[in-house]
């Protein structure tokens, strides 16, 4: 156990350090006779799992914040689960992803709760469209708006779904894929929602979800609802904050970036689409008399394709700074938002007839009021702080107000309503040992911070290999070069390999590469690529097959679990630095050196040593487990922020050897033929 830096913590701290009042009771509860030891086949004690759990219920007897990093196998779920359980009181608790939201609630709660024997209730509760809606089905059963026959036979699964299940929740629909397109048909947003006004209302699956979450002593959200309902002031977890006694962030580093997600402004010509498509069939359907809805959608939606033609690219993100004094975009952001008042026009003299023609009105009363203040804002000198771009798609443009700092938002929010208990708790928190920057991006530079380092013997378990005479990242052959390197190792490994890319370009030419290797040389690995399937059907795939080769970027950095012998070589192309020329991370940078600080070192530097912990973080994950990190950019070792990254690494043993590297998974065979 580690404490950070004196300067992050307050001036109470060795206060905050005594022996709290559960200290004992937590100890007997993971006591190798206890109640876990009991209840779990295979439970064995972990001293670091004790005191972080003692720490986590001395800061919720308290009522005080700590961040709390616990390394890979330090058993970080149980030791928030069994202070949260006995004495949170009123307990949210907060996930990164879905899955760990799932795995949580489904598993981890209910093996807890049982061994402790704690009379408490739990609920889940998710974003609205993980819920089917009884409108929106019947809706899409009665006018059959399908584009394949496969959404026609996910389409009546759902209806039966919808008629046995309790929750509702997609995830229970396993034979429909979660990416379904099906699924937007069968859901409802906040804006196409009419509330207490829908025919459904007391059957809806959302709202029973949030009746069992106002009652339940601990309620499982993620990220993206809790700062969406909070930023939207949106009923759920806006509801239920005012009485939590304790929150409970657990994969706290993705935090900043949902946050500042949700306490932006995004308007996209996609909305403007989807409201198009709704008040047609819906014009079509309730007031065909009171207008030609054809010719007036078609005037809005022809607006929203000249806006995304401002641009010819495929895709770009650009600060409003950037966009050429001759491009058309403000002329166009002005043409469409006075399109979508006609629209508004018309809608206004028809909103009485049904409650969904008023939800129109109402949606396109807001895109035109978005549209219209960032015209004004963008074409004015700005707030100075928010950074105000746009982001293009294949058939989309998004225009983006994003906040350059949100740690005096979430500030406001924490010191809102009464004292109550904060944990964030992560395996990728600090920067050797220092939280300065993840608690700067939060407003958290005041208060504790700790380690619990990981029980792995990594300098046994694990070998960091940085290959010589690569070319510079940037060098158009660089992705062949990876391939060459990589080549030998995933053969030594007998496949079992991520090869993690930082760019969808480096994805598509590796994968090619390997794929026409593979065929020439006759090794029978199955290769993975990110994009062919769901993730959660490719990690599947790629653990039941045993001797795979997975493919994949930013999505495969993070929340994926594989242990045991199906990966045993993690490949890490370049140094994860987030692209220079994108908006925001510019616009921070300049405020950042205005202020006196250097952008590289006090944030490039810091976020990509945060993102390369999570991606070396696939590889160990049990005490069994053996491999080697491969990483292909050699300014790991030639530069001198190279030093500071590779330190921030588990304490792998480390080689430049090619040879070093094979022997490596040799000897492993042989332990394991042992």
């Amino acid at each position: 156990m580690t404490d950070t830096a004196t300067s992050t913590l307050p001036p109470d701290a060795d206060a905050a350090r005594e022996p709290g009042k559960h200290d004992a009771a937590v100890a007997r509860f993971f006591d190798p006779a206890g109640p876990f030891a009991e209840t779990i086949e295979g439970y064995r004690m972990r001293p670091l799992q004790v005191e972080m759990s003692q720490a986590i219920a001395a800061a919720i007897e308290k009522g005080e914040t700590l961040v709390a990093e616990a390394g890979t196998g330090t058993g970080k779920t149980f030791a928030y689960l069994v202070p949260a359980l006995l004495w949170g009181g009123k307990v949210i608790i907060s996930t990164g992803t879905k899955n760990l939201q799932d795995q949580l609630f489904l598993k981890d709660m209910p093996m807890v709760r049982k061994a402790l024997n704690a009379p408490v209730t739990i609920a889940l509760l998710k974003g609205r469209a993980n819920y089917v809606c009884h409108l929106h089905l019947e809706r899409t059963l009665d006018q059959g708006r399908l584009t394949s026959r496969a959404d026609a036979g996910y389409l009546r699964s759902i209806a039966r779904f919808a008629k046995a299940t309790k929750t509702g929740d997609k995830a229970e629909l396993a034979e429909v894929p979660e990416n379904a397109m099906v699924w937007n048909m069968v859901t409802s947003t906040r804006d196409n929602c009419p509330g207490a006004e829908c025919a459904y209302y007391q059957d809806c699956f959302v709202m029973k979800a949030r009746a069992n979450a106002q009652q339940a002593d601990v309620v499982v959200v993620n990220h993206h609802l809790f700062f969406a309902d909070i930023a939207l002031k949106d009923s759920g977890v806006a509801e239920l904050l005012p009485t939590a006694n304790t929150v409970i962030f657990d994969e706290a580093h993705q935090l900043p970036d949902t946050a500042t997600l949700f306490f932006g402004e995004l308007v996209s010509t996609s909305h403007v689409f989807d409201l198009t498509r709704e008040t047609l069939v819906e014009g079509l359907a309730h007031a065909r008399d009171a207008a030609d809805w054809g010719k007036l959608v078609s005037a809005v939606e022809k607006s929203a394709r000249d806006l995304r033609l401002s641009f010819s690219e495929d895709y770009l993100k650009l600060a409003i700074n950037q966009v050429s004094t001759e491009n058309p975009l403000f002329e166009r952001v002005a043409d469409l938002a006075a399109e979508i008042g006609k629209l508004v026009d018309v809608l206004d003299t028809q909103a009485e007839r049904t409650e969904m023609l008023a939800l129109c009105r109402n949606r396109a009363q807001q895109l035109a009021v978005q549209f219209r203040t960032w015209f004004d804002e963008a074409k004015g000198e700005g707030d100075g702080e928010h950074v105000l771009w746009v982001e293009a798609f294949g058939n989309s443009l998004q225009l983006h107000k994003t906040p350059l700092s949100i740690a005096t938002i979430f500030t406001r929010q924490r010191e809102e309503g009464p004292p109550r208990a904060w944990i964030f708790t992560s395996a990728t928190l600090a920067i050797r040992e220092n939280f300065n920057y993840f608690a700067s991006q939060l407003g958290l530079e005041t208060v504790r911070s700790q380690t619990w380092p990981s029980p792995f013997d990594y300098g046994t378990q694990g070998l960091l290999y940085v290959p010589d005479n690569m070319p510079q990242p940037n060098a158009p052959a660089f992705s062949d070069a990876v391939v060459d390197a990589i080549l030998p190792l995933i053969e030594a490994a007998g496949g079992k390999t991520f090869v993690l890319c930082t760019t969808l370009r480096a994805v598509d030419r590796i994968s090619a590469r390997l794929k026409a290797e593979f065929a020439a040389r006759g090794w029978l690995f199955p290769l993975f690529v990110q994009g062919e399937s769901s993730r959660t059907d490719l990690l599947e795939r790629f653990r039941d097959a045993g001797n795979g080769v997975l493919v994949g970027s930013q999505s495969f950095w993070e929340g994926v679990d594989v242990r045991g012998e199906a990966l045993s070589l993690v490949v890490v192309d370049k140094l994860p630095f987030a692209p220079p020329d994108d908006p925001v991370l510019a616009a921070r940078i300049s405020v950042l050196e205005k202020e006196g600080g250097n952008g590289f070192m006090d944030y490039q530097l810091p976020e990509a040593i945060m993102n390369l912990k999570q991606g070396s973080g696939r590889l160990i994950r049990d005490e069994t487990d053996r491999g080697v990190l491969m990483i292909c950019d050699t300014r790991l070792i030639s530069k001198g922020y190279g030093r500071r990254i590779w330190q921030s690494l588990p304490p792998f043993s480390r080689t430049r050897s090619l040879d070093d590297a094979c022997l490596f998974f040799r000897d492993k065979k042989e332990e394991d033929d042992v």
